[in-house]
């Protein structure tokens, strides 16, 4: 798609796209290559993550406007970041409404007034954000290459121009996915419970499959919770694109190997009987998370605060292990610096300095923020908490492994609307018994329909 030029031009665009889902908005899975192991080796090289750099403090005082999306802690860090630079104080305005948040910039942003200083930025909506170029500070420009070396490579190049030139934001937290299930049931069935194995038993979609139908026939219900997760764990490996390409913008979702791969498999699953009709988010959903209505949910590092809400009292019966043959990502912001603030150097320190190692670490204990810096995953102050939830798992460590598993992958403005259209169509085919091979075309002409009009 050509890379839009107008703020005008984005309005458009995102009018066409309907509200995301929570917490992740687009599923966002970014992947390209497999650097996403590269970072740590260099961390502790010449940009440590865990300082802000010197800068002059301010000869008058400053006030940093800060809009920020659901619960973080960045307004205790700011109050810390006063502390140690008394002129420089902060405004925050927080919501929990991702789409009234994005709104609310477009607006300000369209208007020439009224945007923070800071803004939170959802990564579902970045495709839309990051092609108003001309009205975000590049972080570049600040000195953010010094520090891209301490972050996850996938994580930074979602925040990046395709040629890496300009930086949005800098990485805030991320959403690996991995697979949540019930140890007690894995039991029961004769499956492996302890995470090494279960995993080893699930290492390739094949596998997954054998294992969910035995299960199945073994115990006469579903393995995996809903079409949607599953449909995401797959679609979400795709190599680095899925439903448009990233040079041009064009549709090629029928193309991708791995979104029809994605597709006929979750339709095996719903034909063999081993995915359960329960709707993402519904009260069916919630209630087989506590009745044992089914084994695994596949999803993002997030979701253990739904499963824990959901099902509080299966407490010590779920365990997580890795997803077959990669792993995706869901949900994740950045912090970025519109051009309508005039203190852009205090507030590329105070985001740098949010945002470092000791400060990701504080805000996932006290938050859960998963961090994007992948030096902790291997550091003991991160890997030594217990959950006991998850049967006294470190659970920190999987979330790990899962983000060391990621690779950037191009999304595109119109992901979310393309997305609900194969969503539709699986829902056809559990709910109405439709065809899945009709299903599929009729999503291929709502999406290239779609990608004409835009």
């Amino acid at each position: 798609m050509k890379r839009v030029k107008h703020l005008a031009l984005m309005l458009v665009a995102i009018m066409l796209v309907a509200s995301l889902a929570a917490c992740g908005g687009n599923n966002n899975a970014k992947n390209s290559t497999n650097n996403s192991k590269n970072t740590s080796g260099n961390t502790a090289a010449t940009n440590d993550a865990t300082k802000t750099e010197e800068t002059a403090e301010p000869a008058e005082k400053v006030e940093l406007s800060v809009w920020t999306l659901g619960i973080v802690d960045y307004e205790d860090l700011a109050k810390e970041y006063t502390k140690q630079h008394p002129n420089v104080t902060f405004k925050f305005q927080n919501t929990g409404d991702q789409t009234a948040h994005h709104n609310n910039l477009t607006t300000a942003l369209s208007a020439g007034s009224g945007a923070p200083d800071i803004f939170q930025l959802e990564i579902g909506f970045m495709e839309r954000f990051i092609s108003a170029q001309d009205k975000f500070y590049n972080l570049n420009d600040l000195g953010a290459k010094d520090i891209q070396a301490n972050y996850l490579d996938w994580k930074w190049k979602q925040g990046s121009s395709v040629d890496g030139s300009f930086q949005l934001g800098l990485p805030t937290d991320i959403g690996p996915t991995v697979v949540y299930y019930r140890s007690d049931l894995m039991k029961e069935a004769g499956l492996p419970v302890d995470p090494a194995g279960l995993g080893a038993a699930l290492n390739t979609w094949d596998k997954f499959a054998t294992v969910a139908k035995q299960y199945k026939e073994k115990t006469g219900k579903p393995f995996a919770d809903v079409t949607d997760l599953v449909f995401n764990a797959l679609r979400d490996q795709s190599q680095d694109e899925i439903y448009f390409s990233k040079a041009d913008g064009k549709f090629i979702g029928d193309t991708n190997p791995q979104v029809k791969k994605a597709y006929d498999f979750t339709v095996k699953g719903i034909q063999e009987g081993w995915i359960s009709n329960a709707m993402l988010w519904s009260p069916e959903w919630g209630q087989g998370m506590t009745d044992g209505g089914f084994a695994v949910v596949l999803g993002p590092a997030w979701m253990a605060g739904n499963i824990k809400t959901n099902a509080p009292d299966s407490t010590g019966k779920w365990s997580i292990t890795q997803l077959p043959e990669g792993a995706g990502n869901w949900g994740g912001s950045f912090l970025t610096l519109p051009k309508e603030g005039k203190h852009s150097k205090e507030a590329y320190d105070f985001i740098q300095f949010a945002l470092n190692k000791e400060n990701q670490l504080g805000s996932f204990k006290s938050v859960g923020l998963m961090p994007s810096i992948p030096a902790l995953f291997e550091d003991p102050a991160f890997t030594e908490g217990k959950d006991a939830f998850f049967g006294d798992q470190v659970t920190a460590v999987e979330y790990g492994k899962a983000a060391q598993r990621v690779k950037p992958v191009f999304y595109g403005p119109l992901h979310d609307q393309t997305d609900t259209f194969f969503k539709n169509a699986l829902k056809n085919v559990l709910e109405k018994k439709a065809d899945p091979a009709k299903e599929w075309d009729e999503a291929v002409k709502q999406a290239k329909k779609l990608a004409e009009r835009s």
